[in-house]
């Protein structure tokens, strides 16, 4: 693959000092290409996994890349690791978790061993993916079913799902 691709890039926190970590990674992630847009800052209950965790601090990230997929996603895990992520239970509290949503319209298989799988597979039934999404662009199209982040999120509702803050990539003074 050639040239930039429309990617979308989903960014969580809940451990830590989550707004310093997510604003951490947006300069990060910038480093991968060009940041097209970035949502408001959303906070989420948590959905799955162990029960007593803390909220989450959601936001989405347009980024216009060159990388591959699979090389954007190993990129992500890394900015991951680098921010003190471990993987030892599914959907426990995390530091940063950073989750490739889409790439351009690109659909693959389940890559097991990798974990990579576009669009990723369990978007369009998130608030906490979708809320942020819809700041980017509520007409974006799932790549395989064609409904817009937009009626997605009417379809699943905002439950549990709040805008923290419109404008929170630089500290207040």
């Amino acid at each position: 693959m050639s040239g930039l691709h429309d990617a979308y890039v989903a960014l969580g926190a809940n451990l830590g000092e989550p707004l310093d970590t997510l604003r951490w990674a947006v300069r990060e992630l910038a480093q991968l290409g060009e940041v097209a847009g970035v949502s408001g800052l959303y906070r989420s209950v948590p959905v799955g996994g162990p029960p007593g965790q803390p909220d989450y601090l959601n936001a989405a990230l347009h980024l216009r890349a060159a990388l591959p997929p699979q090389a954007l996603l190993d990129a992500l895990h890394d900015i991951e690791h680098r921010a003190g992520r471990t993987r030892t239970e599914r959907w426990e509290a995390r530091v940063l978790d950073l989750d490739l949503i889409l790439y351009g319209r690109a659909v693959t298989g389940t890559d097991t061993l990798r974990g990579l799988t576009l669009p990723h597979p369990r978007a369009w039934e998130r608030a906490f993916v979708l809320a942020p999404l819809r700041d980017l662009n509520p007409a974006l199209p799932h790549p395989i079913t064609g409904e817009t982040v937009g009626a997605a999120l009417d379809r699943v509702g905002e439950a549990g799902v709040h805008l923290a803050q419109s404008r929170w990539l630089t500290p207040k003074s």
